[in-house]
């Protein structure tokens, strides 16, 4: 166990939540160390969900021209400064709190938009609690900066969550406050240069210090992240995720990154497992998303399911993991914004499933609380595809092999989909006793393909049945040394990739 002396706050909360009363006897109890949370294992909902939705929403969105807008607002000579000052004045006089009282999210449903997700093949949703704005969008015991008393004066993630619970699929919430502590110091400056050089933005009033934080030389550059974070900004950290998970019960937590401050952190993920274990008689429900980056928090295999933002793995990993990328470039709604394909998004899945993984796709609502056509065009072919093919996604496995092809897939980041895949491109997934093999580019009907990983040197079963899903009949076909031969019809029974489901002799 790791030394937690240190600190007086870690004692206290080592004796909370190492000491509480245990949870059903069928439950393990996890103690804030690596070693014990160590012991967690991936929930079978999660290994069968494959996708997710996530969701950035709040009072960035009314400006709806910058994911990170509150920093940048106050940067002269930014873009967002610009909009700002041009549509709603000089920020030492209307600063991003007074933002928070223009968004009214006054046509959002949440319930409509569920289905929406839940019809486009989603089988987990994912709100974004608190982004880097440091404002709640729950009933926030610890902060009065919060959607119940400001704002929209709603709860929206309690509304999320019976909408998600009423449609039967997971709730999950993310948290990405750690870095609220450095991404408003630029609040606390002011123009170098103009008719209000050197007058105060408006978060240099110490009024509103509990929305701006206070001032201090915390992540200064790039990714701005606090790197001596204050015990007191650790405490509020601690207490408002607690709070968080003790009022929602949220069976995913994510973090926009790694474990921001270990002291506090390690004995907050113990508490949400243990209790998550209560809310679900003795059953570990719990699914906790880190980074595993150099930059961004404390990491470590095998007490969490890892989550790659804007990137993909090569190749399968054993546990379940996660990738999470938005629909139209930036994470919160922006008008302009360029939107992914369909077809994109469809070979995306594919391909992450094949290797064991989840795909968190978010979709940005507009300031009001709805979707713009494109995202409701995207989530709408995403059903119909999902209708046809969904069981060669949901509840699969990885098969001994992810897929085959010439295209290549790079683990790195990146804001674009850069994967052009051809007709030779398969992807492969596994379920009982059938074999799906995902075509992620339609050959002209009527031609042969052949899938090589699965020529007549492979040990296999008898091939008992041949299919293409969405179409009827069998498909004829035959095997030799070169690979599985498949006769294509002349039509495709469905728009961007095809399943070829294959059933072998038990």
């Amino acid at each position: 166990m790791l030394n937690h002396q240190k600190s007086p706050l870690t004692a206290i909360l080592l004796v909370l939540f190492t000491a509480a009363v245990p949870p059903a006897s069928s439950a393990q109890t996890f103690e804030a160390s690596w070693e014990s949370l160590g012991q967690y294992r991936c929930p079978e909902w999660f290994r069968d969900a494959k996708l997710g939705i996530f969701l950035h929403w709040g009072p960035t969105s009314v400006a709806a021209v910058d994911g990170w807008y509150g920093r940048n607002m106050y940067i002269q000579g930014h873009s967002a400064y610009e909009y700002h000052v041009k549509t709603f004045g000089h920020p030492s006089k209307f600063g991003y709190k007074d933002l928070i009282a223009v968004w009214k999210a006054e046509n959002f449903d949440p319930n409509h938009l569920v289905q929406l997700f839940k019809q486009a093949g989603a089988r987990y949703v994912v709100p974004v609690a608190v982004h880097h704005d440091n404002f709640d969008l729950w009933d926030s015991t610890y902060q009065r900066w919060n959607a119940v008393k400001m704002g929209p004066k709603k709860d929206i993630i309690g509304l999320w969550r019976k909408a998600i619970l009423a449609n039967d699929l997971r709730f999950g919430v993310s948290t990405h406050m750690d870095r609220s502590l450095s991404w408003f110091n630029t609040s606390k400056g002011s123009d170098k240069t103009g008719p209000l050089a050197g007058v105060p933005y408006d978060g240099a009033d110490p009024q509103y210090s509990d929305l701006y934080c206070q001032k201090n030389d915390e992540g200064m550059e790039w990714p701005y992240l606090p790197k001596n974070a204050p015990e007191s900004w650790r405490k509020i950290w601690f207490i408002r995720t607690e709070d968080l998970i003790d009022k929602y019960h949220p069976d995913l937590l994510y973090f926009d990154g790694g474990i921001p401050y270990v002291d506090v952190g390690l004995p907050l993920v113990a508490h949400f497992y243990n209790e998550n274990q209560k809310w679900h008689n003795g059953r570990l429900e719990a699914v906790l998303n880190l980074k595993k980056t150099k930059v961004s928090g404390a990491y470590q295999e095998g007490m969490c399911v890892q989550d790659l933002e804007r990137s993909k793995l090569e190749g399968i990993k054993p546990e379940p993991w996660q990738t999470d990328t938005s629909i139209n470039g930036p994470w919160f709604y922006e008008r302009g914004g360029k939107y992914v394909t369909r077809n994109d998004v469809i070979d995306m899945l594919a391909d992450i499933v094949s290797k064991n993984g989840n795909l968190l796709l978010n979709i940005p609502l507009m300031a009001d609380g709805t979707l713009d056509a494109p995202s409701e065009r995207i989530l709408s072919e995403m059903g119909k595809w999902m209708a046809v093919n969904g069981e060669a996604i949901h509840g699969t496995r990885p098969w001994r092999t992810y897929g085959e092809g010439p295209t290549s897939v790079k683990d790195e980041y990146s804001e674009e989909i850069k994967e052009a895949f051809t007709s030779r491109d398969f992807r492969f997934t596994t379920k009982g006793d059938a074999l799906y093999v995902i075509g992620l580019d339609w050959l002209d009907g009527g031609q042969m393909i052949t899938v090589r990983s699965l020529s007549t040197g492979q040990k296999l079963n008898k091939i008992v049945d041949l299919r293409l899903l969405g179409a009827a009949g069998s498909l004829r076909w035959e095997r030799d040394g070169e690979g599985l031969k498949i006769r294509l019809p002349e039509k495709k029974p469905c728009d961007y990739a095809y399943v070829m489901k294959i059933t072998f002799k038990k």
